[in-house]
């Protein structure tokens, strides 16, 4: 049976290429909204981090009706480093909306995701958005797209597929770049005509593919999936399976059955072949699981989801100010929390240590592991990480690293400075083309990235851009410099003084001011030269009865202070040091806090 009312699709796209935006207009124009019903941008992006980056994080559902048809859209992520979002979602939907910035063109992103829905030979429908720009180019983006397809070897039918010019911003669509749209039609009609309807057994036993997890308190777990035969009814008996792992649960019941209709989330009595439904009643439902009509037990494959990259120690605090701000500080419940998270992140992999008090997380890269760092602090959660790593593999006898495809956009002034340090991380320019502005296409082990954005941004004076995402495993490069500079480490313990932070500062750059509490082996600031220096920010100036001579003694300013914010302060920590976590503070610190202690074991690792 072919449900001819129903089309769904998965919206994909580099990051920043407007596929929220996109999305905000299809809901307008599809009649979610009342009239005069006042908005917001970026409506998909409801979580407090996607708000405050502007990214997409998490892939979301949503529906709008047009011409007594429904269309499931998901919205997913654009970051390489949640690209595990993304290919979980693709098991939900029949074609895919493959969104293209008219100048930027396609990008490692866009390479990764298109070769996802090719490989689930989806439906392939592209986009190119922001028109608008003045900067647009697009019949040479045009011309970039189908060389990829190509190289992805596409079918012929994707290849004539007709090409969408968009202004997301605006809400116009058009098929002709010389006679500009009015609204999103053209787009909507195309969904309709070229993205095929879901296909399957109407009448048979019930059967749906687990793809998401969404958590109630109310109703606890709710699975989202698309139903692939036969039809769910509230309060039947089910069981889920998985093909994987060949474990069966036993029966229980369909407790909540909803689908998705603009923003909402909407009870339904009973849902059909195509729809993509979320279904509550089991605590242990998790992603890849199959829930099916006891009847006829058998699980669906799940897309194999690509492995992580980096890892991280995720421990507890030990530093002298452990306990103080968080409110969960112990193991057991750092434990479980990334547990949980386990169930909801199908990139995530947790894996215990010799210690009791640490645990290894591996993720997609350090955007990915910051998100969860992130998370997890503003729950109440009280740790310290490590340095991220990359994980390699030994392969043929070869031990391998990560390898990333780097696309770099920078003014051509920017262009030396850039190819000669990613040179220095052991890169290789593999493509290079532009004038005034220069874009730059490099393969780089995933090692040589650490700690190097902020370092580009300074090499591009802010303008530049860059990417990246993974693109195979390579025998080890060799050496790569981490840091080729040292920290400023805090004395003693005690509350930092104006007095002495303005000393501290004449050797390199403060990462805290004055009136804030710190401790021995805590670091306060970055060296200029290489080696670590130990300063003295508590000393107090000496009291005397004597006036001063000069009044402009007592003007001490501190001119170089420079927080940083937690993706700064991964990229800066080497492998002896750590990050402590709090709701409230983010401190750098040593491993061994005394320094004499320090350098006693230095001493004994380099002889």
């Amino acid at each position: 049976m072919i449900r001819e009312d129903i089309r769904n699709i998965a919206i994909i796209a580099h990051v920043d290429h407007g596929k929220t935006t996109l999305v905000d207009q299809m809901l307008k124009q599809g009649g979610v909204y009342h009239e005069n019903q006042q908005t917001v941008d970026r409506v998909m992006d409801s979580g407090d981090i996607e708000r405050e980056r502007g990214i997409t994080i998490l892939a979301k559902n949503t529906a709008v009706h047009y011409q007594g048809h429904k269309i499931n859209i998901v919205d997913t992520p654009g970051h390489a480093d949640f690209g595990g979002e993304v290919e979980r979602v693709l098991k939900m939907v029949d074609g895919v909306l493959l969104l293209v910035d008219s100048f930027e063109g396609p990008m490692p992103q866009t390479r990764f995701v298109l070769k996802k829905a090719l490989e689930l030979k989806l439906k392939v429908l592209i986009v190119i958005n922001k028109i608008d720009r003045p900067d647009a180019r697009c019949d040479e983006v045009v011309n970039e797209i189908l060389d990829l397809l190509i190289d992805l070897d596409a079918d012929e039918a994707t290849l004539d597929n007709p090409i969408l010019y968009v202004s997301a911003r605006k809400g116009t669509a058009t098929l002709d770049l010389e006679s500009p749209g009015e609204n999103l039609r053209p787009l909507f009609d195309a969904i309709l005509q070229y993205i095929p309807a879901p296909e399957g057994e109407a009448e048979g036993p019930a059967q749906v593919l687990i793809s998401t997890i969404d958590y109630s308190e109310y109703v606890g777990r709710i699975g989202v999936g698309r139903i692939t035969r036969g039809t769910f009814r509230e309060g039947m008996s089910v069981v889920h399976t998985n093909l994987e792992t060949g474990v069966t649960s036993s029966q229980w019941r369909l407790s909540g059955l909803y689908q998705y209709d603009g923003l909402k989330r909407t009870p339904a009595k009973d849902v059909s072949m195509g729809d993509i439904v979320a279904l509550s009643g089991a605590e242990d439902l998790s992603i890849g699981d199959t829930v099916c009509d006891p009847a006829r037990v058998e699980g669906l494959p799940f897309v194999k989801i690509s492995e992580p990259t980096v890892t991280m120690t995720f421990q507890v605090n030990d530093s002298p100010f452990a306990g103080r701000e968080g409110q969960y500080v112990t193991s057991r419940h750092l434990r479980a929390r990334l547990m949980r998270e386990l169930q909801t992140d199908v990139s995530l992999r947790v894996n215990d240590t010799n210690s009791t008090d640490a645990f290894e997380v591996c993720g997609r890269g350090e955007l990915h592991l910051s998100i969860l760092i992130e998370n997890m602090r503003r729950q109440g959660y009280e740790f310290a990480v490590s340095k991220p790593q990359v994980i390699y593999k030994e392969i043929d006898g070869v031990k391998c690293e990560p390898v990333e495809r780097l696309v770099v956009d920078t003014p051509q002034a920017s262009a030396g400075a850039v190819i000669e340090k990613i040179g220095r991380r052991r890169g290789v320019l593999e493509h290079m083309s532009g004038l005034d502005r220069v874009r730059l296409e490099f393969l780089v082990p995933s090692r040589g990235l650490f700690g190097y954005r902020s370092e580009f941004m300074t090499d591009t004076r802010g303008e530049g851009i860059m990417s990246s995402v993974f693109e195979r495993y390579e025998p080890l490069k060799g050496d790569i410099p981490h840091r080729n500079v040292g920290a400023l480490v805090c004395h003693e313990t005690g509350t930092s003084s104006s007095y002495g932070l303005f000393y501290a500062q004449e050797r390199g750059t403060l990462f805290i001011g004055a009136g804030q509490e710190v401790y021995m082996g805590m670091i306060c600031g970055q060296n200029a030269r290489p080696d670590d220096l130990v300063v003295n920010v508590c000393k107090q100036k000496h009291v005397t009865n004597m006036r001063n001579a000069s009044a402009s003694e007592d003007a001490m300013r501190l001119i170089s202070v420079h927080p940083l914010s937690l993706e700064e302060c991964l990229e800066f920590i080497d492998d002896d040091e750590l990050l402590e976590i709090t709701p409230k503070n983010l401190r750098m610190r040593k491993r061994i806090l005394d320094a004499n202690l320090r350098s006693r074991a230095n001493r004994q690792s380099n002889s």
